[in-house]
């Protein structure tokens, strides 16, 4: 099977697509027939050696794939081979196979699109288990968004307004605050060329937002907590900014307000069952229409250099996608 391979740690032009074997199936694993894997923040900074995971080398990025399962493990029963599935791997997805523990492997109705399919696995997973889980977000509160055109910032602003929040986008341009508010945004700010804690101010007249989310961090991290009203939670989803921020606790103690962690890698290791109640939740809403994914860009295996800067470079709104099949027969 042909796949990227990162032998050493550095940028996209470290990567190699090559033949390699196809990986062993074990107990409590399926291997997926890969269709289409989709890019997140994360694949920039694990072939980097810049992430919190930092697996041996050589091994081959991607975090989520979807595809159909070709093989099940020993002690696999609620899966079988020939369904359509998402496959949440940490890594392996950029190839075209891959082999994910059970529990980590989805399925989905072959009606759904592999690449729409592959997109929705680490963006909506993580907003949704932010939101709901995490944060409590609730009917009537105001919820400012980081971040806003990515793919995780994309989610939380659908989700956000589905679960009856009122939204704020915050973004670098104008072209991403637009895709926010087609989203669901009723309020944005360009955090390029408005400060960020005034604008936020004037839009909720002084009383602050319930919930911040925040894949940035950065030089954003501390005005978004000052932007809190009482009872806040903010919620430290990623940094997207390259900086680690150092916050003034004392701002939390007198706003009385939270900073939560949103690791949803793990809550999908610890909480399985909730992770997959979890998904079925976001597939039905994508069934009904209520959750649009939005793919911005898509290209073959061989081109996976593409997919890489344009998330390097932050030119992306909504996901970028890698396809092992032609897109037009999915």
């Amino acid at each position: 099977m042909r796949a990227v391979m990162c032998h050493e740690l550095g940028g996209p032009d470290k990567l190699r697509l090559q033949e390699v074997a196809s990986p062993a199936v074990g107990p409590g694993q399926v291997r997926l027939s890969v269709h289409a894997a989709a890019f997140n923040f994360l694949d920039t900074l694990i072939i980097r050696g810049q992430y919190q995971d930092r697996p041996e080398l050589p091994f081959v990025p991607g975090a989520e794939a979807a595809g159909r399962i070709m093989e099940v493990g020993e002690g696999v029963s609620h899966l079988k081979p020939g369904q359509a599935a998402i496959a949440l791997c940490g890594t392996g997805a950029f190839a075209e196979e891959v082999v994910a523990d059970a529990q980590r492997v989805i399925p989905i109705p072959d009606s759904l699109p592999m690449p729409l399919a592959a997109s929705i696995a680490t963006a909506y997973g993580t907003s949704f288990y932010a939101l709901r889980e995490q944060a409590s977000l609730q009917v009537g509160e105001t919820l400012l968004v980081l971040g806003a055109a990515g793919g995780v910032g994309l989610a939380a602003v659908e989700l956000g307004k589905l679960m009856g929040a009122r939204v704020i986008a915050a973004a670098g341009s104008d072209e991403k605050l637009a895709a926010a508010r087609k989203a669901g945004a009723v309020a944005t700010v360009n955090y390029r060329s408005e400060d960020l804690r005034s604008k936020v101010k004037q839009i909720t007249d002084g009383k602050g937002v319930d919930v911040v989310y925040d894949p940035v961090g950065a030089e954003l991290a501390e005005p978004s907590v000052r932007s809190l009203a009482w009872g806040g939670r903010y919620l430290v989803v990623g940094f997207a900014g390259g900086a680690i921020p150092a916050l003034p606790l004392n701002l939390l103690l007198l706003k009385g307000a939270s900073a939560i962690g949103v690791f949803w890698g793990a809550w999908v290791q610890r909480d399985p069952a909730g992770a997959a109640a979890g998904f079925r939740q976001l597939l039905a809403w994508i069934a009904e229409g209520k959750l649009r994914p939005v793919i911005r860009e898509s290209y073959p295996l061989e081109q996976f250099e593409k997919g890489f800067l344009s998330l390097q470079n932050r030119k992306a709104v909504g996901k970028v996608v890698l396809t092992m099949t032609d897109p037009g027969q999915e």
